[in-house]
């Protein structure tokens, strides 16, 4: 698939995936797994600069969507679960909301409607404290 930039340009580059830091891979793995049904496709022991990593790849939850991995730096400190927000979409939030809080998660911001985008949304944290603006669409 082509995609057309501004001013005519083809881009010869797509978003693919997402690498999430974890500190606790298999703890976070199972919070994803039973919140959001991901389902684990690889798992990989490798290096990334000189350090050694471990990571878990999930399968895309759509045709030609992208994935998501969770990585852990072998013996690194905790990282920051402050530098992204996942973005999910659902088609129920209570039910989704729910999950989060039984798989030991929490909800920092319930569920609102934003009329003028035609969505409700909540932000929940992950087991870690990964921050998840979890959509449904009107």
């Amino acid at each position: 698939m082509t995609n057309t930039m501004p001013h005519g340009r083809t881009a010869d580059a797509h978003f693919s995936f997402t690498k999430l830091l974890v500190d606790d891979l298999e703890k976070t793995a199972a919070f994803y797994a039973s919140v959001c049904g991901l389902v684990e496709q690889q798992r990989v022991d490798a290096t990334i600069e000189g350090r050694p990593i471990r990571e878990i790849t999930f399968l895309p939850t759509s045709p030609g969507g992208g994935s998501l991995t969770l990585l852990k730096f072998l013996g690194a400190p905790k990282p920051h679960t402050d530098e992204l927000i996942l973005g999910i979409t659902t088609s129920d939030l209570e039910a989704f909301v729910d999950r989060v809080q039984a798989a030991g998660g929490r909800v920092t911001d319930p569920i609102r409607a934003m009329p003028e985008h035609r969505v409700r949304v909540a932000f929940v944290r992950d087991v870690e404290g990964h921050l998840i603006e979890v959509v449904q669409l009107d």
